[in-house]
């Protein structure tokens, strides 16, 4: 019993140095994101070899270590082409990037949108639509009855009253364009249809409610709400294998950053895009 007990406070110990090390280096990159950051270094920073380290990093985050950096770079040239007036030219260097091609590709690639068509959209979205159309996007979601679904319920740990995107993805992090998806006003039941047949990671995020669709597009860490599937959403023969819960928390500092222009894009997909510009 001595053994096992101490056997268990020795991995507990040791998952938590794995945490603060990843935890430096991410604040190293958030530091340095417009600089080269070999994983060389990020081993160096986390006090273990490079190959160890982008395992743990991995099995923490979801995602290897030159990704999670990709995605910090993103999330900056967002907040740029919102908040100041640079050509997507020098967003991009000011990055770390050195080609507006693979700039234009990796931003495309994570965030479903092209760097001009994300600054575009930011500035013609007509705020006093932008309540109205969103609940006419959620009355259309739940009108909708045929073919098969992926369901299950949003959990909170009280009420909450907030825009929340449930999407399926075919990877471990939401990017790209979702598969499919929903929005909700609140914790509750969700519901997911059509679905095609495949695998799916279900992925929740919630928004506090406001005009500014700046909020929704470069979301306020300390104020957004996440939670990934309990289990693997698996559609076959137009049948899902089984509801699929999602806890939604607090965003922590390994989460990737939320990159997807949500919840614009299911706006898209509806062909409703037109209605929100002036």
């Amino acid at each position: 019993m001595a053994t096992e007990l101490a056997g268990q406070v020795h991995r507990d110990r040791t998952v938590e140095s794995h945490r603060q090390a990843v935890e430096r280096v991410i604040l190293e990159m958030r530091a340095r994101f417009d600089e080269p950051l070999a994983l060389q270094e990020m081993g160096e920073i986390a006090c273990l070899s490079p190959f160890h380290f982008d395992r743990v990093f991995h099995q923490l985050t979801g995602i290897p270590a030159v990704q999670f950096l990709y995605a910090l770079r993103i999330e900056e040239a967002k907040r740029l082409l919102l908040t100041t007036a640079l050509s997507i030219t020098d967003v991009c260097y000011e990055v770390g990037y050195n080609s507006i091609g693979t700039f234009t590709s990796r931003f495309t690639q994570l965030v479903g949108l092209s760097p001009r068509q994300f600054r575009r959209l930011a500035n013609n979205v007509d705020n006093s639509r932008l309540e109205s159309l969103f609940n006419e996007v959620i009355a259309i979601f739940q009108k909708s009855s045929a073919g098969p679904s992926v369901s299950g319920r949003i959990i909170t740990s009280e009420q909450i009253e907030r825009l929340i995107f449930v999407g399926l993805f075919s990877t471990l992090i939401p990017q790209g364009r979702p598969m499919a998806g929903t929005l909700l006003t609140g914790s509750g039941t969700y519901r997911i249809r059509p679905v095609k047949d495949g695998r799916y990671n279900v992925f929740a995020a919630a928004f506090p409610r406001t005009d500014k669709p700046q909020a929704y597009l470069v979301p306020d860490p300390d104020s957004l709400l996440v939670g990934v599937g309990r289990c693997i959403a698996n559609v076959s023969n137009r049948q899902s294998n089984a509801p699929v819960d999602v806890t939604l928390r607090p965003l922590q500092i390994t989460d990737p950053p939320i990159l997807i222009a949500l919840p614009f894009l299911l706006v898209e997909v509806l062909g409703d895009a037109e209605s929100m510009v002036v």
